[in-house]
């Protein structure tokens, strides 16, 4: 059947029909997840999907190696990425707090977006959650992403009534107006 994924513990691979697989990044993808992720968020490139912050934050770099590289050092966190024939289209960063994991970063190539690739990476953040005792996944999402927002909500995430505000560091971009993020929540 097309569309059938396959969960294999303790491996964390989705295996479809089609070469599809998510499993953990390793130190060996960290400029790859670079590409990724800015060609999704910022600059022209990412306004070829629905998903990017091109029209609200000047600038190209949404991340850096370095910046991939700690996430990928702490020991609470990893980074799953969506692979189809060794090319990596997507990706979630999973940071365990406690009881609860904090989901960000998931990103899909701009070129590759509204095909399922993010529902595959959320079912997976959300499979993780579950085998390491979380009992919810939050989130952050810039608050005037109406469209994003209504997309997680769809999945069952909503705002938890917190807010927080855009990071001042500029090397990361300029709000083009005032940014914040909302906190989302879904209880497993």
């Amino acid at each position: 059947m097309p569309g059938l994924f396959i969960f294999l513990y303790p491996q964390f691979i989705f295996v479809g029909m089609s070469n599809h697989k998510i499993l953990p990044a390793t130190s060996k993808n960290i400029q790859d997840l670079v590409q990724l992720v800015n060609s999704a968020y910022r600059g022209e490139e990412a306004k070829q999907g629905w998903t990017h912050e091109a029209d609200l934050i000047d600038g190209t770099l949404r991340t850096d190696a370095s910046s991939i590289g700690e996430m990928m050092d702490d020991p609470e966190a990893t980074i799953l990425i969506y692979i189809n024939d060794h090319k990596i289209y997507g990706c979630v960063y999973l940071q365990k707090r406690d009881l609860h994991l904090y989901l960000g970063m998931l990103t899909v190539s701009p070129t590759f977006q509204a095909r399922g690739i993010g529902k595959q990476l959320i079912i997976a953040a959300e499979d993780f959650a579950k085998k390491e005792n979380c009992f919810s996944i939050e989130m952050s999402v810039i608050s005037t992403r109406h469209e994003l927002i209504a997309w997680y909500e769809r999945r069952g995430y909503q705002s938890t009534g917190r807010r927080k505000p855009f990071p001042d560091d500029k090397k990361f971009g300029t709000p083009k107006e005032f940014i914040e993020f909302i906190i989302l929540e879904k209880k497993l």
